[in-house]
């Protein structure tokens, strides 16, 4: 086994998974939460992160070929609840949803961001699932590279829960106002790259798109 490899597997992942990029993302989705609860999603979302790609890395491309799903198809739909999610940041709905209520609001499991959208599809999005089922297939026969590329992943996880920990930190540098500024800013984001996904699924499934000339 190349050590080359396992480091350029473990580039792709943290350009695709993006850690960093996810702790703004965090911290917009658990704002106003206890730091106990905020721990909480953090564990459940790369908790899920990791099994989901887990399941991915091992029978990714079977289960696909079963079921009948093609990967555009799964860029298509984590696109469409991507943009779902930015909709909520832009117009500041999990905000109002809090406005009057005191803590108990802090323990409803019904407002939890820790499954969707932290764990899919914004760390163990689409092509974070594409990305394992590549890494794997190319020695697929060989159990101690599919093994070294789960802990790979495992690894790269691990960065968004350590970041996502010192999520409170960020949030007491920007302040409630600076909060407000980066939520409607990456609900923008989140939006454009919503629709990215769409159009790649979309330029993947062989539908011809417009491009400017």
């Amino acid at each position: 086994m190349d050590p080359a490899q396992l480091v350029t597997a473990f580039v792709t992942l943290f350009v695709v998974i993006d850690p960093v990029g996810l702790s703004p993302l965090f911290v917009a989705l658990t704002r106003g939460m206890l730091p106990p609860r905020r721990r909480a999603v953090a564990l459940r979302a790369a908790l899920t992160a990791v099994g989901l790609l887990t399941v991915f890395g091992l029978f990714g491309e079977a289960l696909l070929a079963f079921v009948g799903i093609s990967m555009p198809a799964f860029r298509i739909a984590g696109g469409i609840l991507l943009f779902l999610t930015a909709l909520d940041m832009l117009f500041d709905r999990r905000a109002k949803r809090r406005e009057g209520q005191a803590h108990e609001q802090d323990d409803d499991p019904g407002d939890d961001p820790s499954v969707f959208p932290l764990g899919v599809p914004l760390t163990a999005g689409p092509g974070a699932m594409a990305a394992m089922i590549l890494l794997v297939g190319q020695h697929e026969n060989d159990w101690t590279w599919v093994v070294a590329i789960h802990l790979v992943m495992v690894s790269v996880i691990a960065l968004c829960l350590l970041l996502w920990l010192a999520a409170g930190l960020m949030e007491r540098a920007l302040g409630p106002t600076g909060i407000n500024v980066v939520t409607r800013l990456l609900g923008m984001l989140l939006a454009a790259l919503s629709v990215q996904f769409v159009l790649d699924g979309l330029q993947g499934a062989g539908v011809p798109l417009l491009t400017a000339a």
